[in-house]
């Protein structure tokens, strides 16, 4: 199954786009969901057909999910009581009703990895591609972000290992004087592992490629360029940048000149660093599945190779290894590094990732950093204690 993770900054015009992107690939006969978690329904307004909590067939093999947070957070919290009853009870809280629940902030992106999950884990043949109508980029890279930073903190809280000595809590709560996790905290942690696992294999795939989508402007321009270098530092490659309204470069209005010059600057600079799709401005907002039908979208395409993260030896030239780690679009003054144990925290700008060190740069000391031609280039000098001698 593929994956098309589509974003771009607010107002960009993504959820048009995806929806483009999804119709197209059903109409060439392609089994395609295409997931948004938008609380107003731009997608059903995009593809002309009402979309919900519910999947609806849009068009033939075109199907259409706008998951309802609301539903599945009453669920999940109203389980929550139940598995808690008891420390509810010792201190005295009053229980919620599911009637009296409301999402909290964020949730609604919650059920979107959660349905990405579902489709995902569906039976073989369900869906071939899955289209992402995702939150403007910012806030896509959080959330992408979010089950690998999740399983950090559950592995740091509830370490697996210690499920081990299960037997053994109710004596070592005696010893301690203090009580120790319950059983069903540890199952709960065990099951939210898996979950989120399964949603980070989903991101992670090398089938899952990230799409753009901006207005071209310098608005634009910025937008694109910590894009980009945000969804490297999580590994993930922007596969093309779809460049969205374009106005005709020939107009004899002065005003409507002026802003096309303004963008077809934009769009040389974008050509040399990205691969650049052109999709024209209708004159209007595309509604319904003619509108779409004639927008020129990109085609899924194949999936780009995955990013790579190569650690070279250079032991016997320079006496370092050297850790190459693509940001393009990365500002120099803007990058921090800092070695924490076996884990190196990478700072881009409002960005940053915990990343665990490959096994042979664990027995290495940080040796100095550089950045070039769009890669952090990060030095690793042999720790004299923990690498092995040779003779």
């Amino acid at each position: 199954m593929r994956t098309l993770l589509i974003t771009g900054p607010g107002g960009s015009g993504r959820t048009t786009v995806a929806a483009a992107t999804a119709l197209n690939a059903a109409r060439q006969g392609t089994r395609t969901l295409v997931l948004s978690a938008d609380r107003t329904d731009t997608l059903g307004a995009a593809l002309g057909v009402p979309t919900g909590a519910a999947p609806i067939e849009a068009v033939p093999l075109l199907t259409a999910w706008r998951p309802d947070a609301a539903d599945r957070f009453r669920a999940d919290l109203t389980a929550f009581q139940e598995r808690a009853t008891t420390a509810l009870d010792l201190l005295g809280a009053s229980r919620l009703d599911a009637e009296e629940l409301t999402p909290l902030p964020g949730a609604e992106e919650l059920a979107l990895l959660r349905a990405l999950r579902d489709a995902a884990t569906a039976p073989a043949g369900t869906y071939d591609l899955v289209v992402v109508d995702l939150p403007p980029a910012p806030e896509s890279l959080a959330l992408l972000a979010l089950p690998e930073e999740l399983r950090r903190y559950l592995r740091r809280l509830l370490p697996p290992e210690r499920q081990a000595a299960r037997a053994l809590r109710p004596v070592l709560g005696r010893l301690a004087g203090v009580p120790m996790p319950a059983e069903w905290l540890y199952e709960t942690a065990a099951r939210w592992d898996v979950e989120l696992a399964a949603v980070e294999a989903v991101v992670q795939d090398r089938t899952t490629t990230v799409r753009l989508v901006a207005e071209p402007g310098p608005a634009g321009t910025d937008a694109v360029r910590e894009a980009t270098t945000g969804f490297a530092l999580r590994g993930l490659r922007v596969d093309v940048l779809v460049a969205n309204r374009v106005l005709p470069a020939a107009t004899e209005d002065t005003w409507l000149a002026a802003l096309a010059a303004q963008q077809r600057k934009a769009l040389e600079e974008w050509g040399q660093t990205h691969d650049l799709h052109e999709t024209a401005h209708l004159g209007r907002d595309p509604r319904g599945a003619d509108d779409l039908a004639v927008l020129d979208v990109p085609g899924v395409g194949t999936a780009p190779a995955r990013v790579e993260w190569p650690v070279a030896d250079r032991l016997a030239d320079d006496g370092v290894l050297v850790w190459h780690i693509p940001l393009p679009g990365a500002i120099r003054e803007e990058l921090d590094l800092i070695r924490r144990g076996d884990e190196l925290l990478v700072t881009a700008g409002r960005f940053r990732r915990i990343v665990p060190l490959p096994s042979a740069l664990r027995r290495c000391t940080v040796d100095g950093a550089a950045l070039r031609e769009g890669e952090l280039r990060i030095r690793f000098a042999p720790d004299p204690q923990l690498w092995p001698r040779t003779r």
